[in-house]
């Protein structure tokens, strides 16, 4: 298999195998489902995608082609992952909130039928900017070890 890939894929798995150890830290208590889901700190994405960048720019040179196209394709989706998804859960937050609160503020009113979803919306999508930073962080140390190791 490609190196690459290898090595953007092992950041990914290393990132949500980490999501369980920084889920204890903050909230007191082990949860093993945390490394099976987005958000959450590290940020896998920003792990996968600097770690190939990184490796890309250590094995062929920063003015590489493939580096460049890396490099793009990284910023793309970091950007994605703490802007757009990130307002995507908070707007499922709201509307949770107000389906929680629903059925109180319509009181016996005839005229509203309100049904209760079986299931909330997933509030946690995307990234604050710290967990896309500790990403990065962590996928360029990956890459960058995964150049070097390549070269012996």
């Amino acid at each position: 298999m490609n190196r690459g890939i290898i090595t953007a894929i092992s950041a990914i798995s290393i990132a949500q195998g980490l999501k369980i150890f920084t889920h204890k830290k903050v909230s007191g208590s082990w949860d093993m489902k945390q490394a099976g889901t987005s958000g959450g700190m590290p940020s896998s994405h920003s792990a996968g995608v600097s770690a190939l960048t990184s490796y890309m720019a250590a094995s062929r040179g920063i003015r590489h082609t493939e580096t460049s196209l890396a490099t793009i394709f990284g910023i793309i989706v970091m950007y994605d992952a703490q802007g757009i998804r990130r307002h995507t859960g908070e707007i499922a937050q709201i509307v949770n909130d107000l389906e929680d609160h629903f059925e109180e503020l319509s009181g016996n009113y005839p005229s509203f039928q309100f049904v209760k979803q079986d299931k909330e919306l997933e509030e946690v999508l995307g990234h604050q900017p710290i967990e896309v930073f500790g990403g990065a962080l962590l996928g360029t140390l990956i890459g960058l070890i995964s150049a070097s190791l390549e070269k012996k």
